[in-house]
């Protein structure tokens, strides 16, 4: 089995894990009603996609 000579120093081993930061997903907002969404989604507040009806949203009252 093999066994660290050495001991990783705590630079090397913060290099090691410089990119297993979370990232926000990126944020776009829908053309027709202006809501937030992710893009290349359809739209959960009105059911739009790339300028046509996608889903039927039932009304809110």
């Amino acid at each position: 089995m093999a066994v660290p000579k050495r001991k990783t120093s705590k630079t090397r081993k913060n290099w090691r894990r410089s990119h297993d930061a979370l990232t926000v997903p990126g944020r776009a907002n829908c053309p027709q009603c202006g809501a937030s969404r992710l893009p290349h989604r359809v739209c959960r507040e009105c059911g739009h996609y790339r300028g046509a009806t996608r889903l039927q949203i039932p009304e809110q009252e």
